[in-house]
């Protein structure tokens, strides 16, 4: 049988999230409990927290709304999920990784440092994007009751969810979840895994530290530090300002890289060294398996003065990267590394407990040790 190849579309931003649950069975047909698109993440988290779990009287499906409009029949008392891809699976992971019946892409090589062993060997089905690299017969053999897309509303969407449910006969919606609307996604997650009170321990967190982070960058106005973010081999490959892997940078820092075309690719922009000379970054960030540690020998990298000053870094990436790829939960942390790393008499975090705190909630991880915390950051904090 064919992979499933879907067109990748390039990320739009958008930030409405439609949300109607109605009963399917002895229902009147009409959609009378919708959540408008203006409400307020706090709003939807106080639905949230107050919706029953599903009961032996309760209805076999209940119509759910998606974020595209998409009105889908789902099943009460769901405890078997796919997820669409890597973004999608790291929030759902967060939230209930015991429902999940396997994975898009494997973890990474280092996972096994934080996660349980059972979450290592689920089976690996590939995913809807990217790679479009989807076996849709071992996916259909696992039985999940519900297939969940996740992450930035792309032009293709509806056509992509219903697409897919037709092809796998498995209901498939899609939630969005941008840095502002993570919050609102966990409350909706909770709503329809029947895990109102673990989804809002999320949500408030997510709400807490993009909250944090915006009202503090407000008042710092254009007092920001001017940074690079250069991956690959050489360093010359920038995540380019207006990008869609940029969106953490681009709100805490002034970030240099301006180019014509902005890619929405996580291997971001190709451009010249001298055109990186050029724009005079005070702080470097570079990617894991870029030239960190050759930077300082090198006889142009080394005439910049963040290299000279020993303002660079490299970003940590395990078990995914704090800045993106995907860029899932895991900016969550790069928000409060970088606002501890760039501007430590504003924020006042203290980031041994911060990475705990979410290598805990996230990645369900017990309490870091000196060593464990000593090697995520060796590189990121001087």
């Amino acid at each position: 049988m064919k992979q499933l190849k879907l067109r990748f579309a390039k990320f739009g931003l958008a930030a409405v999230l439609l949300i109607a649950i109605l009963p399917a069975c002895g229902s009147s047909g009409k959609d009378t409990s919708g959540t408008a698109a203006t409400a307020s993440p706090a709003a939807a988290s106080a639905a949230a927290s107050t919706s029953p779990s599903p009961s032996p009287s309760a209805p076999a499906s209940v119509t759910f709304t998606d974020s595209a409009g998409r009105k889908v029949e789902i099943p009460t008392g769901i405890d078997r999920i796919a997820p669409s891809g890597q973004l999608a699976q790291m929030v759902l992971f967060a939230l209930a990784p015991d429902k999940l019946v396997g994975l898009s892409n494997k973890w990474s090589g280092d996972a096994g440092a934080f996660m349980d062993d059972k979450y290592l060997k689920l089976p690996v089905f590939g995913q809807f994007y990217g790679s479009a690299n989807l076996n849709k017969e071992a996916l259909a053999a696992a039985k999940p009751q519900l297939i969940i897309d996740i992450g930035e509303k792309k032009s293709s969407i509806v056509e992509d969810m219903d697409g897919v449910q037709k092809q796998l006969g498995i209901p498939t919606i899609f939630v969005e979840a941008t840095l502002s609307s993570m919050s609102t996604a966990y409350d909706t997650l909770g709503q329809i895994l029947g895990m109102p009170k673990e989804a809002k321990v999320l949500s408030d967190y997510t709400k807490e530290i993009y909250t944090t982070t915006t009202d503090t960058m407000k008042k710092m106005g254009d007092k920001k530090v001017k940074v690079l973010y250069s991956l690959g081999d050489t360093g010359t490959n920038v995540i380019a300002k207006g990008s869609f892997h940029a969106e953490v940078l681009d709100l805490m820092t002034d970030n240099v890289a301006v180019v014509d075309n902005p890619s929405s690719k996580g291997t971001g922009n190709e451009v010249s060294l001298e055109q990186i000379v050029q724009w005079k970054p005070d702080v470097i960030l570079f990617a894991p398996g870029s030239i960190y540690g050759k930077a300082s020998a090198d006889s142009a990298w080394k005439t910049m003065k963040a290299i000279s000053g020993n303002k660079y870094y490299e970003v940590p990436a395990n078990p995914f990267n704090w800045l993106g790829s995907p860029p899932s939960i895991n900016r969550y942390m790069g928000m409060i590394w970088l606002s501890q790393l760039l501007y430590p008499d504003s924020f006042q975090y203290d980031m041994k407990k911060e990475v705990s705190r979410f290598y805990t909630l996230f990645y369900h991880s017990k309490p870091l040790t000196d060593e464990q915390y000593k090697s995520l950051t060796e590189k990121a904090i001087k």
